[in-house]
């Protein structure tokens, strides 16, 4: 079987049992396949992708106590671990050119994207919930046009941005779970986190192989940024130092990613103040 053939398959899957199936052992990437991208995953029904305003803001962390509203967390948990699988696959569709040990890294997180939904899933069961029974957002999907052409643009987006902002949020989804007892849950947002440490040095070691000498990896960073993906997307509310550094990324990234984010925490907080005085008004 052709690497573009399972990669298609899991991209326009109209089932999770074919989209979340491992790849076969005897997989080859001989002739990459150019085909037509689509801008939208093939999905059940229940899993289609919707509109923003037709699905439900999702709880707070402290819902994790609340094992329905746990539920719904993990459901789209769930969800975001899907679309980066199919991501992965329709990138290794989009760039059939690029070099062999890319499109095998493609692959190898492609399948830890696959593995962290049947995580996800497994734990939304012990809750009494299907994956499914709550609408879904496509946000990464959303994105999925503006990363055409090179695949610097996607390492930038979905390893340097995406997966480089949940080093943050899967150390206060670990500590919600385990703060709810749900230490199930917790050690599976904690093996998340572990590969996700992995999928940042990926996104890292090919900025270095792709990008122009002439720019710093910061610059050649802020490059690929196009609106509304920017840097500051790519942390959380926290800031974890040590499992970027574990990635591989520089100090002087690091340290530029952080003012990046604080920065747009202040003009945020700035931007409150004038809607609340203007209220009071």
């Amino acid at each position: 079987m052709e690497l573009s053939a399972f990669a298609l398959g899991v991209v326009l899957g109209p089932s999770l049992d074919i989209k979340l199936a491992p790849p076969r052992a005897d997989l080859t990437d001989v002739e990459p396949e150019v085909v037509a991208l689509p801008l939208e995953p093939g999905r059940p029904e229940s899993l289609r992708i919707r509109p923003g305003r037709e699905v439900k803001r999702l709880p707070s962390l402290s819902g994790m106590r609340d094992p329905r509203q746990r539920g719904r967390i993990l459901h789209a948990l769930a969800n975001h671990e899907l679309q980066a699988a199919e991501l992965y696959a329709w990138a290794i569709l989009a760039y059939p050119e690029a070099p062999t040990a890319f499109r095998r890294d493609l692959l190898r997180i492609l399948q830890e994207e696959q593995r962290h939904a049947r995580m996800y899933i497994s734990r939304l069961e012990a809750c009494g919930q299907a994956f499914g029974d709550h609408p879904v957002t496509g946000y990464f999907w959303r994105k999925a046009e503006g990363l055409r052409g090179h695949p610097l643009r996607f390492v930038c987006a979905m390893a340097l941005t995406f997966e480089n902002a949940n080093l943050d949020h899967t150390v206060d989804l670990e500590a919600a779970a385990r703060d709810a007892g749900d230490l199930a849950s917790a050690a599976v947002i904690r093996r998340v986190r572990a590969d996700e440490v992995g999928h940042v040095a990926f996104g890292w070691r090919w900025l270095a192989a792709f990008k122009d000498p002439a720019l710093t990896m910061w610059e050649a960073y802020v490059a690929q940024m196009q609106w509304p993906l920017r840097p500051a997307l790519a942390r959380g509310r926290g800031f974890n130092r040590e499992d970027r550094l574990a990635a591989g990324l520089e100090p002087d990234f690091i340290r530029r990613l952080e003012q990046e984010a604080s920065q747009l925490d202040h003009r945020t907080r700035r931007g409150q103040r004038g809607a609340e005085a203007t209220a009071g008004r």
